[in-house]
């Protein structure tokens, strides 16, 4: 079993998801990368296939009907080995800086059930703007041991817990149910959500793990972009 399950959902991804693998890759062998090819109709597939091929202890390249970003985590989800699993999404990546510490974490749980979920911060990477605006947690939860949602403080105003911030084991995701509607976008509260009631003993990590980029034209998070998909973030709401 592989500690590290990272499933990243690609859809016409080929001009940024290698970026966002070779950070992935500095995880080594304990860790599998799941690249979901969602349907794609540019060289996405050949890209997956190609890391597959160079790195077949790590990659595995999972190519599918387009069922949207939703479809893409429940694939993952289907298909990992790892212990504990995480979604990155092909335009962001992960700090590689403190990769490790995140590992040595999960590591410490390895062999029992004693971890369901692994917290820890995300960077608002957005293009063009040098300072970057940080999501930590260290005033609501506890840092560096496991807590129970009874020691949580208050969160703040603009202060959530998204896809970026959190690894489960991937055990509470399945015993949650957990199946994200398709063709959907703006999953990210059912993804961190829904299986939360069965996350008993969590973990904060005051790191910053995730980078998370903004700034395509075509992102979910593009006002125009939003504004078009109004109907999706009122289903998943």
């Amino acid at each position: 079993m592989k500690l590290l399950s990272i499933a990243v959902p690609c859809y016409n991804s080929e001009d940024y998801m290698e970026r966002c693998i070779k950070t992935l890759l500095k995880g080594g062998d304990e860790v599998e990368i799941l690249l979901i090819n969602d349907g794609s109709t540019d060289g996405t597939a050949e890209i997956a296939d190609s890391y597959q091929e160079k790195y077949p202890d790590i990659v595995r390249a999972i190519h599918q009907p387009n069922k949207g970003h939703g479809g893409a985590v429940n694939t993952g989800i289907e298909n990992a080995t790892g212990k504990f699993f995480k979604v990155v999404d092909s335009d962001d990546k992960l700090n590689t800086k403190v990769y490790d510490q995140v590992l040595d974490v999960l590591r410490g749980f390895a062999e029992d059930d004693g971890l369901d979920m692994l917290i820890s911060n995300f960077v608002y990477d957005k293009e063009g703007v040098r300072r970057k605006k940080i999501m930590q947690y260290r005033s609501s939860i506890p840092r560096n041991r496991i807590f129970t949602w009874n020691e949580a403080h208050r969160f703040r105003k603009g202060q959530y817990i998204l896809m970026h911030s959190v690894i489960y084991r991937t055990e509470i995701l399945r015993q949650s149910g957990l199946h994200l509607p398709e063709h959907t976008f703006y999953v990210d509260n059912l993804y961190v959500f829904q299986p939360m009631p069965y996350a008993q003993h969590m973990y904060y990590l005051d790191v910053n793990f995730y980078m998370y980029f903004i700034g395509r034209d075509d992102q979910s998070v593009n006002e125009t972009v939003m504004i078009s998909r109004l109907d999706q973030q009122t289903r998943v709401n």
